[in-house]
């Protein structure tokens, strides 16, 4: 059984962030709840969401997808609204295409952005970005992106002083929602809603008004005849009457020669794309903690760099083919891309969901609360920088 890890963080003092008696010092308020009569439909369409994007995590069914800053980013913040970008501003030229297998992109963006156990964590993360951005051939090191050029030594120290301030604040905020609010994550929502039955067709099988959503192709009912020999639910023939979802079908047995795939599954045995051995997190979902540290630290980047902008307006890390964790794959070399500190931080909020770890509720609220973190964390740090704190 788990326990919850880090209940009390709300309450702990904060850089920017103003004290809480309560222990949520920025409270959106609630997140979508099953049987509420303002957001109960959300909380099960965002279940359904989340189990579609699980039903993107093979490549064997061939569909690619541009991921370039060209198609992909630009979100107006706690959106996926964004069309990407026109030119990128520091060459003057369209970004390129980069069209990869959706499947593949998926798997990658949910393990590069995973950050869990014995590893550097989503603040750590966004350090590492930030070192590579301080690294960068003929960085200039101006503050704010203005005013003279400072040595090395104060860059780092001020900007590792500003961003770990905003990740700081960003973990208080977050994790006073989630001990206030414990929300339910995807896989208690899914494996719940889909024991309950179907919520679409009072009058046909297996309904309940607390059940998934019916959806063809994706959520179905395990009749005898989609059961038959042959047909889609074969394999689930003992199980009529039972929800079915079609999605990654689980860890593979070995994951160096092995994938998990993508089949029609009962929604009470789904899981997230995860390591077996890390299932899901021991805290609730709402809100999701990659999305507001990712969200602060992009802030702070923005505002001390001078420019919403990677410098060159491209950042890119490449996966090489066969280096997946979790399970064989990719089938080829993944480079993700991103033009400025936003795209990536809101590509870490998406990956959760691919990962089957959050819903859009709780990215995007993260999202926007991490917003106010960091341009509170810049805020202040700019008063300890002139003395005037």
């Amino acid at each position: 059984m788990q326990r919850v890890l880090g209940p009390h963080w709300g309450h702990v003092k904060g850089f920017a962030l103003p004290a809480s008696d309560a222990g949520t010092p920025i409270d959106p308020g609630p997140p979508p709840r099953l049987g509420d009569p303002e957001t109960g439909q959300v909380f099960k369409d965002s279940a359904v969401d989340v189990i579609r994007l699980s039903s993107y995590l093979s490549a064997e069914d061939g569909e690619r997808i541009d991921i370039a800053p060209g198609a992909l980013g630009n979100n107006p913040l706690g959106t996926n609204a964004g069309d990407g970008y026109n030119v990128n501003p520091a060459t003057g030229e369209p970004y390129e295409p980069e069209r990869v297998l959706r499947g593949d992109f998926a798997r990658v963006m949910a393990e590069f952005w995973a950050d869990g156990p014995e590893s550097e964590t989503p603040p750590g993360h966004w350090n590492t970005i930030a070192n590579g951005v301080s690294d960068t051939p003929g960085m200039e090191f101006r503050i704010g992106g203005e005013g003279p050029e400072v040595d090395r030594l104060e860059w780092d120290v001020k900007l590792y002083f500003a961003l770990n301030g905003a990740v700081h604040d960003a973990a208080a905020a977050a994790w006073g929602l989630k001990g206030h609010y414990d929300s339910a994550r995807p896989i208690s929502m899914i494996r719940y809603l889909g024991g309950k039955g179907q919520s679409s067709d009072p009058g046909g099988p297996s309904y309940d008004p607390d059940g998934l959503p019916l959806d063809p192709g994706l959520i179905e009912v395990v009749t005898e005849a989609s059961s038959a020999p042959g047909d889609r639910h074969e394999h689930l023939a003992d199980h009529a009457g039972s929800i079915a979802i079609k999605a990654w079908a689980g860890n593979p047995v070995d994951p160096l020669t092995e994938s998990g795939g993508v089949d029609w599954i009962l929604a009470v045995d789904w899981v997230p794309y995860q390591r077996p051995t890390f299932v899901t997190p021991a805290f609730a979902g709402y809100v999701s903690g990659h999305s507001t540290f990712s969200r602060a630290a992009a802030e702070v980047m923005a505002s001390f760099t001078g420019s919403d902008y990677f410098p060159g307006g491209l950042m890119e890390f490449t996966f090489p083919a066969g280096e997946l964790l979790f399970e064989k794959g990719p089938t080829e070399d993944i480079t993700l891309q991103w033009a400025t500190y936003y795209d990536a931080s809101d590509q870490a909020g998406i990956s959760r969901l691919f990962g089957g770890i959050h819903i859009s509720a709780d990215d995007f609220e993260g999202r926007r609360i991490g917003s106010r973190c960091g341009k509170d964390a810049w805020d202040l740090a700019q008063h300890y920088f002139d003395g005037t704190a």
